[in-house]
């Protein structure tokens, strides 16, 4: 349960904790919140002084029918940021949220530590053997089809059954192309209504059968606050109450837009647990 991120070995054992840093300003959340450096390194430094281990950086909005944007769009958002972090915190673990090869080629080779794809290489043929090249962690998402079009391709017979042969067929490839450290994400929200996304949450540890970390992204997402009846804004205590249950069935890293609060909860959850 370790990987290695510019030469550190991280050991994902006791969980860690995925800042979110949107560059987006369609984002379903945060979209637009963070306009010049100064609030980006504000939001960053805040959120490693809040004790997230990584910082996952994404130009390119994953929201349900969320417009395309072009690469050179893409990187223009996210380059010059990368750069901007890793010299302002040169220990900084900066994860890339992108399904671009060339987006991640270019992160990584700017000081970026891993990559983070919510296609698994299904959007860039290229991707997986890019990463492969590039040596780093990567983090594989389950998902059909894409952020336009997922909201019509939730129809499964059995979802953790095709998710964990999804998973077997992409590790394999992954191993084909020389990624050592994976770590899978289920892709809450992704392909998957309300009642799957939490019939995946109770099932979470069905997952474990391929022996790597898994990262749980549920932070103030649609499952939250339409259960709830409220909104993305209020879904902090939501949120907290997943990533506990997220915890106690397997999740290694929790991706979150609140580090604060999810630090805390993984060390009350270390206590019980112990």
């Amino acid at each position: 349960m370790t990987i290695n991120c510019k030469g550190s070995l991280i050991d994902l054992s006791t969980p860690k904790v995925m800042g979110i840093l949107n560059l987006t300003p369609d984002s379903f959340y945060d979209g637009g919140k963070y306009k010049n450096e100064n609030e980006i390194l504000k939001q960053t430094e805040q959120m490693l002084i809040e004790g997230a281990s990584f910082i996952d950086l994404g130009a390119y909005s994953s929201r349900p029918e969320a417009d395309h944007i072009s690469i050179e769009e893409e990187e223009k958002r996210i380059l010059p940021i990368v750069s901007l972090l890793v010299n302002e915190f040169p220990e900084i673990l900066l994860s890339i949220d992108t399904f671009r090869s060339e987006i991640a080629k270019a992160c990584i080779e700017a000081g970026a530590a891993l990559i983070n794809d919510i296609s698994a290489g299904n959007l860039d043929k290229n991707m997986i053997s890019t990463v492969g090249i590039l040596g780093v962690p990567y983090i594989m998402m389950h998902m059909k089809g894409t952020p336009k079009t997922m909201k019509s391709l939730n129809k499964y017979d059995n979802l953790i059954h095709e998710m964990n042969i999804y998973f077997a067929e992409k590790i394999a490839e992954a191993k084909k192309h020389g990624v050592n450290d994976m770590i899978i994400d289920p892709g809450f929200g992704f392909a998957k209504d309300t009642h799957q996304n939490f019939d995946l949450l109770k099932n979470l540890k069905l997952l474990e059968v391929h022996n790597l970390p898994i990262l749980a992204g549920v932070s103030r997402k649609s499952m939250i606050y339409k259960t709830l009846n409220s909104t993305p804004q209020e879904a902090l205590n939501g949120t907290t109450s997943l990533n506990t249950i997220a915890l106690l069935n397997g999740a290694s890293i929790l991706r979150v837009h609140d580090v604060k609060e999810a630090v805390e909860c993984v060390h009350l959850v270390s206590a019980y647990s112990n």
